[in-house]
This record gives C-alpha cells, sequence and structure tokens, in this order.
C-alpha cells in the first residue's frame, strides 16, 4: 500500500525519469539501506521532500476519510505509520544541514521552512482526522496498556497543537507557527555564521607564548585554511579554550573571549538580539491560544517536572551553594602569585589551569597523549559490550557523507544487529557548533520486524595537530565522548513497538547519556583505554590518582554557569507578557538580581543560546541538571554493589530503561530500574555541594 501510495504522489510532482534520478526518491540498495550519500546532490532534497509531503498526506487523507468505525488498526496505528517517507528524506536533510551547511543548503531550507510548517499544521488542525483520533481516545480504556498509551499521547499532541481551537484561533495559531519556524532558523543560521566569522589572529610569535607546540601548529593550519598570515583562533572550543588555558598573554585572552560572548550582539545582519525577542513574544502568544500562561507552562505540562515550580525548585536549591563554592575558587585563585586584582571572566580558565598545577601537580596537556581518539573510542565499545554486551564492527565499504566518518555495525551479545553508527569527530567550515546525537533513521517495526535504525554522533573536538598523528582529547572532550555515545546506546537499543513510543520526555532524555560519563575517569575504565599514543604505556597511576583527586575541581564554577545558563532560559520562557526591554537589559537585569558574580558569565548568553532559540531546549535547559540526579543515583546502584559493571545492575538499566523508550513515564521507568525515588545526594557530593 506504502508503495502505491508514494507512486501516486510523486507521479502528481514529477515525471518518472526525473524520480529514477533522484536516488532519495529510490529505494535505496546500500548496505544496512543506509542513505546513498555518494549519489545525492543538493538539488534532489527539495523535491524529494515535496514528494514525501504528498506521499503523507495521501495516507493522512485516507485515514480521515475512512468509511469504516475508528479503530486503535486503522486509525491510531495508521497515523503512527504515515509519513514514512517523508521522515526518511527530511532526516537525512537535517542530518547534512547539520555538518554540511553551504548557501545552497540554506536557501533550500529556507524554502522548505514555510512548506514544511504548513503541511504540519494541515496534519494537526485536520478536523476529520481528530474526531477520528478522538473517537478512539474516548474508548482507550478497551485497548491493551501500549496501545491506550500510544493513542492518548497521539490524542495530547494533536491538543496541544490547536485541534481543539474554534477555526479562526486555528488560523491565528497557523500564522504563529509559520513565523516562529523561520525565525528559529534564521537564529541558528545566524550563530552559524558569525561562529566561523571571527579569528583572532596572531601575527607576532611572543604573543603565543605559554601555548603548546600542537596548539600552535593547529592555529597556523587554521590560518593558512583562512588565507591570514601567522596564527588563528577561533570560537570552536577546541581552538578557543585551550588558548584562554595558558596564553599567556591577558588582552588577546580577553579579545578572544569577548568574540565568543559577542556573537549575534554586533548589530549586522547575523545579530540575533530582534530575532530572539521575536522567538520569546510569539511563543507566548503561542502557549496564550492553547491556554497556559507562560510557554514554559505549556512545555512543562507533558514532562517529568511537570510545571515551572518544579524546574526552580531544584535550580534554586543548588544555587546558593554553588555559589558559595566558585566564590572559594576564585579566592583561591586570586591568591596565586602574579594574579591580577581585576580579576575577570577571561582570566578564569587560565588561573584555573595555574591551581590545578599548584593543588595536583595536574596540567591537562599532559593527560592529551594518554587520550587519543580511537583508544577513547574503543574504551567506550569495551564499556558498552561490558555492561549491555554491544559489539561494534568497522564498515569500510560503506556510504558516507564526510571523508572523516567512522562507520560501524552495532551488534548485540547474541550477533544480532542492532543498527548503524555514524561518528563525525571535528570542526569544519558548514558544521555547527557543539556535539549532538542524532538519527539518519529511527527504528521501528515493519510488519512485525524490528527496522533497525541508523545513528550518528556528531561532535567538535580537537584535530590532530599534524597529518598522520591521531586527535588528542582534553579531559572535557572525552567527558563530551561519552556522554553523546550514551544517547546512541538508547537510540540503537529501543525496543518499543510503536513509532510514536519510541521518544522520552526532554528531562529524562539526558539519563542515559549522563550515566556513561561515571565511568570516563574510574580507575578500572581508564586502564582499558587511557594509553599513551606514541608508546602504548597505559596512564600511570600517578596521573590516575590525580585525575581523581581533582576531580571536584572547578565544579564551583562548571555548576554556576550552568544554573545562570538555565535561570536564564526559566526567566525568558515564563513571561506571561511580551518581553519589551532590550536583550541585554533583560538578561543583565535578570543575573544581577540572582546574585551571579561578575566573574562568570552563563554558560549560553541570550545571542547564541542555540539549545533554547533553535535547538529544542526552550525552557528545557534544566534538563541536564534534572537527569542528572537521576543519573548520579542510577551510577551508585553500580557502586553499592562493589561492581562498577556489575551484570545483574546493567541488564536491569538495559531492561528498564534503555530498550523501553516512552513505553512508559519517566518516572514509571526510573522507579521499575532502581526500585525507589531518586536521591539529590550523589548529585551533590559529584559536584561537591556537600
Amino acid at each position: 500500500m506504502k508503495k502505491l501510495i508514494l507512486a501516486a504522489a510523486m507521479t502528481t510532482l514529477i515525471s518518472s525519469a526525473a524520480i529514477a534520478q533522484n536516488p532519495l526518491m529510490e529505494k535505496w540498495n546500500t548496505p544496512f539501506e543506509v542513505p546513498p550519500f555518494s549519489k545525492i546532490k543538493t538539488e534532489h532534497y527539495l523535491p524529494a521532500i515535496k514528494a514525501g509531503m504528498e506521499a503523507e498526506k495521501a495516507e493522512i487523507k485516507a485515514i480521515a476519510e475512512n468509511p469504516a468505525p475508528a479503530t486503535f488498526v486503522n486509525t491510531i496505528l495508521a497515523y503512527d505509520n504515515s509519513g514514512a517517507e517523508l521522515g526518511r528524506v527530511s532526516s537525512v536533510f537535517g542530518c547534512i544541514t547539520g555538518t554540511e551547511m553551504n548557501a545552497e543548503l540554506e536557501k533550500i531550507q529556507r524554502e522548505l521552512s514555510p512548506l514544511t510548517t504548513a503541511h504540519r499544521s494541515d496534519i494537526a488542525l485536520n478536523e476529520k482526522l481528530f474526531a477520528r483520533i478522538k473517537e478512539v481516545y474516548e474508548k482507550r480504556w478497551q485497548l491493551g496498556e501500549l496501545e491506550a498509551r500510544l493513542t492518548e499521547k497521539i490524542y495530547k499532541s494533536f491538543e496541544r497543537s490547536g485541534a481543539n481551537l474554534p477555526a479562526a484561533k486555528k488560523e491565528e495559531l497557523r500564522k504563529i507557527d509559520q513565523e516562529l519556524a523561520m525565525a528559529t532558523l534564521n537564529f541558528g543560521n545566524n550563530l552559524r555564521r558569525d561562529n566561523g566569522a571571527f579569528a583572532l589572529n596572531i601575527t607576532k610569535k611572543s604573543d603565543l607564548k605559554g601555548l603548546s607546540e600542537a596548539q600552535i601548529s593547529a592555529a597556523a593550519a587554521e590560518a593558512k585554511k583562512r588565507g591570514l598570515k601567522g596564527w588563528a583562533f577561533t570560537l570552536d572550543k577546541p581552538s578557543m579554550i585551550p588558548f584562554l588555558q595558558y596564553s599567556e598573554n591577558r588582552s588577546l585572552r580577553e579579545k578572544l573571549y569577548k568574540g565568543y560572548l559577542e556573537r549575534c550582539n554586533n548589530n549586522n545582519d547575523a545579530d540575533n538580539k530582534k530575532v530572539l525577542t521575536e522567538i520569546a513574544n510569539l511563543r507566548i502568544k503561542r502557549a496564550n491560544l492553547l491556554g497556559f500562561d507562560s510557554h514554559s507552562a505549556f512545555t512543562l505540562d507533558r514532562v517529568m517536572a511537570k510545571e515551572p515550580a518544579n524546574v526552580y525548585a531544584l535550580l534554586n536549591e543548588l544555587w546558593e551553594p554553588a555559589l558559595k563554592l566558585a566564590d572559594k575558587e576564585m579566592e583561591e585563585m586570586k591568591a596565586l602569585p602574579g594574579a591580577p586584582k581585576d580579576f575577570q571572566s577571561w582570566d578564569w580558565w587560565y588561573w584555573a589551569e595555574k591551581l590545578r598545577e599548584a593543588k595536583y601537580s595536574l596540567n591537562e596537556e599532559e593527560l592529551r597523549p594518554y587520550f587519543a581518539l580511537n583508544n577513547v573510542r574503543d574504551g567506550i565499545f569495551k564499556l558498552s559490550g561490558d555492561l549491555f554486551g554491544m559489539q561494534f564492527k568497522e564498515l569500510k565499504d560503506i556510504e558516507i557523507y564526510n571523508p572523516e566518518n567512522q562507520v560501524f555495525e552495532v551488534l548485540d551479545r547474541n550477533n544480532n544487529h542492532l543498527g548503524v553508527l555514524y561518528m563525525d569527530f571535528h570542526p569544519r567550515a558548514g558544521k555547527r557548533v557543539g556535539a549532538w546525537c542524532t538519527r539518519f533513521k529511527g527504528m521501528s517495526y515493519k510488519e512485525g520486524h524490528r527496522d533497525a535504525p541508523i545513528v550518528s554522533v556528531v561532535c567538535n573536538f580537537t584535530p590532530p595537530a599534524k597529518a598522520g598523528e591521531p586527535a588528542l582529547l582534553n579531559l572535557d572532550e572525552v567527558e563530551t565522548f561519552f556522554h553523546e555515545f550514551g544517547h546512541a546506546i538508547h537510540s540503537l537499543v529501543s525496543t518499543a513497538p510503536y513509532k510514536g513510543l519510541g521518544g522520552v520526555e526532554r528531562d529524562f532524555v539526558e539519563l542515559p547519556s549522563q550515566i556513561m560519563e561515571n565511568w570516563a575517569f574510574e580507575p578500572q575504565i581508564l586502564a582499558t583505554y587511557a594509553k599513551h599514543y606514541k608508546t602504548g604505556e597505559v596512564i600511570p597511576a600517578e596521573l590516575v590518582e590525580k585525575i581523581e583527586k581533582s576531580a571536584l575541581f572547578n565544579q564551583g564554577f562548571a555548576t554556576v554557569e550552568y544554573l545562570a545558563a538555565s535561570l536564564l532560559d526559566m526567566n525568558y520562557h515564563t513571561l506571561t507578557t511580551p518581553l519589551t526591554a532590550t536583550v541585554g537589559e533583560f538578561e543583565d537585569d535578570y543575573l544581577r538580581g540572582i546574585g551571579l558574580m561578575p566573574q562568570i558569565v552563563p554558560r549560553y548568553r541570550s545571542t547564541y543560546f542555540q539549545h533554547i532559540f533553535s535547538g529544542g531546549y526552550s525552557s528545557g535547559y534544566y534538563s541536564y541538571i534534572w537527569a542528572e540526579v537521576l543519573d548520579a543515583d542510577a551510577f551508585a546502584a553500580f557502586v553499592e554493589t562493589g561492581d562498577l559493571l556489575n551484570p545483574e545492575v546493567a541488564q536491569r538499566f538495559l531492561d528498564e530503561v534503555l530498550t523501553k523508550g516512552g513505553t512508559a513515564d519517566g518516572n514509571t521507568l526510573y522507579h521499575n530500574f532502581r526500585g525507589k525515588e531518586p536521591s539529590k545526594e550523589p548529585l551533590m557530593r559529584k559536584r561537591g555541594l556537600l
């Protein structure tokens, strides 16, 4: 049936000859049906996505106009399975625009934005379709547990998309959604451009004092790539953070850090102040239209936190002890010989590194040789195997979208295929900042058979200093790798029987990723992968001891900058009336009001806060610390047994959390695993707040 619908839809758009020339619209006869990247050209995306929309329209029409009484199978399940062709192509387009963006792709993105928004609105506001969904929803007590949950989730998603609104309000909602889609797209594209445009160009070798040869070589290569003389340092963290840590030139540290802080805040064509104000105000209007006081109230209604007061309760509980710890850290730094009396935000990284050396005789650069990228990768593979029975087989003869890709088939302990994993590690032009895990294809079931996912881990790690040498990671990058891999595991092992039950609440989704971080620097785990890239020597015990002793180092700073960003997010999205203050006034007034020390800037300032203004985490940046309560308590379940790889606990976590998807709410899943409510104490100890 799907083939017939797709063919019918495609013939309304383009000729069969054109279809044959568009690899996105053909069956992918590739190993594991990965996208045929080598054949895909930029001009293929638009017609393929439009064809996918037409296919889905036909599917929705068939469901909505079905003369038979509405049932779970002919309505709920049919809806859950609809849009497969559009999803297949859109996933590829979304992944590629995140990693390989160029002017042509951005143009297509802008053309598609109003089309896809209108398409989603047409479905969400289809009265006949909603009537049938409601008919099944009102009899959901007759269904099985999972069928009833899927029915309720679909019904609630329609309700939250305006299906119960009167006609005039529906049209108003359509307009708001169109404007929001374009504004969030503009925010992300502005940030990508502005982030890539900045470079600190150094032409005097004396200004490189304090930097390692590897950092200097990387900066020389960056300058050459940009057509500059000397050395160039960028706002990508593998370039910026080491400069802030080790450069002895305070004025240059200030210049680079201010370049980072002022991204999209320079009153040019990449400025985000106007667009973020538009986003914040449109979100208020949308929430009000749907019966909520604020965007935060609307957003949190369907996640673990439930309401803004519960988020504030957690953040405020941590805020004061974190501030005290950060203030203590700053006083220790200011007491060091040579530390400036007028300590500033751009001084923190440099003097924190000096303090680390003074307290623990530990310099991050001496650790890098033990964290070669592929060694860390193999350590993560081994840990995933020890805990969950996963196996990884490298695929050399496979389609890739970039020469830097690494690709693996993932198997379970019984050699059953779980999925395919792509990895993309280093910064480049056209790639957005940060680290994330995404999917070229999500897991689903077709005719009772599991259709395995194609998952991608994307990072912006320090590249190799020289051709032929491995990339050497710092501790933060190692932790990030473990984190993103946790997301990948969550996607790869899912057995949720329905597509609509694959996702979990946003404040639960970080549990599978963050729990992996807990193993990263445990001595028995380090012994499996932290090996010198030249000699193969396992990291010496004295270095491991230094890592352990410094585990709480700078945690006040890390916690405060994170909490400040989370509180800023909440303050934007708990607004009940339009934002009239300038962005600078709003941000400064709020952060001053919560007592943020001037030497620490929020992890993200407003104009480049991509998570909340274009990344799906609006009123949700708190989710990381919310899930950290869970992950610290969950890791304690292993610690309590005396075995960090306890097979029974690992199997229970796999069975009750990782494989379940959204088949139950997060509170239920966690309680089923742990047998009790989570305690905040492990988190407080982990961050040095007790």
